[in-house]
């Protein structure tokens, strides 16, 4: 394999991956990033561990999709995170217009 097919096999999995973060992002209520990962999940909690300057972060996430293009099943029910860096979470705003139940 070149290394042409090679770039052009990457890109086209990124473009996958982005197409499959666009159609599940509805789902989830929170996008969670840390140094090495980027996570869509429903539930997150973050918590600083450790002393003095001896800290890090423990994320737990729960119903979590995760944005890798070499794993083969993104979603996981359950996901634990030990970082040494800042976590950014951040809370999806859910679309301005919901149709409501009932009226259709």
């Amino acid at each position: 394999m070149s290394s042409e097919d090679l770039e052009k096999y990457e890109t086209e999995m990124e473009l996958a991956l982005y197409r499959e973060y666009r159609d599940v992002v509805g789902l989830f209520s929170y996008v969670v990033e840390t140094e090495r990962r980027f996570y869509l999940a429903n539930g997150v909690d973050v918590a600083v561990r450790g002393e003095g300057s001896e800290v890090f972060f423990e994320v737990t996430m729960t119903d979590a999709w995760v944005w890798d293009i070499y794993r083969p099943a993104r979603f996981a029910k359950n996901v634990r995170v030990i970082t040494f860096k800042d976590v950014n979470v951040e809370e999806l705003a859910k679309a301005d217009l919901e149709v409501p139940k009932g009226h259709f």
